[in-house]
């Protein structure tokens, strides 16, 4: 059962979410909830209702302050229904975690039963939404690393699943299955940028793609996890080989640009890339995003090849280092003129204007990133910190406050915006309530940057 989008969704169903999300907006949140529910048991694969409901369910909830006590002691008979619904019925397992969730959407046992249910069902990004939730709070547990990592896999979020997978090897070396899974995520990757996914998934055969003997060999090195130079090289070359009968494959074109960039030969693979580009008329926001990725790469790689012993390396790493900036900045301003209504755009852009130090540039970014509901919570940060650095130390709290206020769990972005807001009360003198907000993180982590010596500063002045 795949996952629908809105536009796959029968109209009355969605009209349906449309009074839901009203509701939501309304702060009416009990009836938001059980619309929504109605709508998923119809449409178990709106993924975007599952969302609204989700939010819906941890608003009401409130504060999610002791997560790690709520969720590791909050049984429910209704856990062993769900389990038993899983082995035969995985939708009805669905339905009883949200039961489950609805009450208490800080289970840690019901979003585990959620997204073993949805992964046996086909729906991986329902899958994802509850195991990024558990993740967050375990990212030491290797279970969940792995099943948040196949199901964004499945989901098409590959690069995003390499990231987690690869953390997770960073921190057990020597674990062979984890670093087979990120291997596998790397295949996975490569496959799918150069067409041969449909094979994994039963939708095509070899004999969709393959011509003759030799490219069999090809694939077949293809499908290996980690491909050395030279078999990366002999596929460039046969790739450029077929490109002169199709120079204007894109598939051909990314492969060649992504094995060249693999080799660290960045500028084969940007020349591929702004082939691929023209290829596709010059308005593919992927590969102008891919083109600035593989150039801020070929910066990172310049940087590598200095001798840090060299008595002139602070002033060529200085130097690297300022080119990238200005390359990000110039090229984001590029992709924010010609994509004016990308929201990503616009917060990579008020990003890089903060690292450059043009405050009042970012602010004007990030107020139009904060539209983007992906992106909203970290661009509400950025401007507390702006108006934080321009002195505007009330306006700073404020924003601060309603990052809070719309950020449900207690995970280090929300500590961060705790600690961030605690600050600007130290700068506007109002030690009280800077250190009720120092207390919320010490309640929950004592080793959060230096909570534990500010607390304890304040008790022992008390005393």
């Amino acid at each position: 059962m795949p996952e629908k989008s809105l536009n796959e969704i029968p109209r009355l169903v969605r009209e349906q979410h449309e009074k839901a999300v009203l509701a939501f907006q309304r702060q009416n949140l009990d009836y938001a909830i059980s619309i929504l529910t109605q709508v998923l048991h119809k449409e178990p694969g709106f993924y975007e209702a599952r969302e609204t409901l989700r939010a819906a369910q941890f608003k009401k909830a409130g504060s999610a302050s002791g997560f790690f006590k709520r969720m590791l002691g909050s049984a429910n008979p209704l856990l062993a229904k769900g389990q038993m619904a899983l082995r035969s019925n995985p939708i009805e397992a669905i339905n009883i975690a949200e039961q489950i969730l609805t009450g208490d959407p800080y289970n840690y046992s019901a979003h585990k039963l959620l997204a073993d249910a949805a992964l046996s069902a086909d729906l991986p990004q329902t899958a994802a939404l509850s195991l990024e939730i558990v993740y967050k709070n375990s990212p030491k547990d290797k279970e969940t690393a792995l099943k948040l990592g196949t199901a964004l896999a499945a989901a098409g979020q590959v690069s995003k699943a390499e990231t987690i997978i690869g953390d997770l090897l960073r921190a057990n070396p020597n674990d062979t299955g984890i670093g087979q899974a990120l291997k596998n995520l790397s295949a996975k990757r490569t496959l799918k940028e150069g067409g041969y996914d449909s094979l994994s998934s039963g939708q095509g055969s070899y004999r969709d793609i393959l011509k003759d003997k030799n490219e069999s060999v090809s694939l077949e090195q293809e499908h290996r996890q980690v491909k050395v130079d030279d078999v990366a090289e002999r596929l460039i070359q046969e790739y450029e080989l077929r490109l002169t009968q199709d120079p204007d494959n894109l598939k051909l074109l990314r492969s060649i640009a992504e094995l060249a960039a693999q080799k660290k030969d960045f500028d084969k693979a940007l020349e591929f890339y702004n082939r691929s580009a023209s290829a596709a008329g010059g308005s593919d926001p992927s590969l102008d995003r891919l083109i600035a990725e593989t150039t801020t790469r070929k910066f990172d790689y310049a940087l590598e090849q200095l001798d840090p012993n060299a008595p002139d390396y602070g002033e060529k790493s200085a130097k690297i280092n300022a080119d990238r900036l200005a390359y990000q900045l110039a090229e984001c301003q590029r992709r924010a003129e010609k994509y004016p209504s990308d929201l990503q755009v616009r917060f990579e852009l008020g990003e890089l204007y903060f690292r450059a130090g043009k405050i009042t540039e970012a602010m004007q970014e990030f107020q139009k990133a904060q539209s983007n509901p992906h992106r909203r919570i970290q661009a509400l940060s950025y401007l507390g910190q702006c108006f934080a650095h321009r002195g505007m130390n009330d306006l700073a709290a404020r924003t601060l406050q309603n990052a809070i206020k719309e950020k449900v769990v207690f995970d280090d972005e929300k500590k961060e915006l705790i600690y961030a807001l605690g600050c600007v009360f130290e700068k506007m003198g109002k030690a009280e309530e800077a250190i009720e907000q120092f207390k919320l993180i010490y309640e929950s982590d004592i080793g959060y940057k230096d909570v534990a010596a500010k607390v304890d500063a304040y008790y022992a002045g008390q005393q």
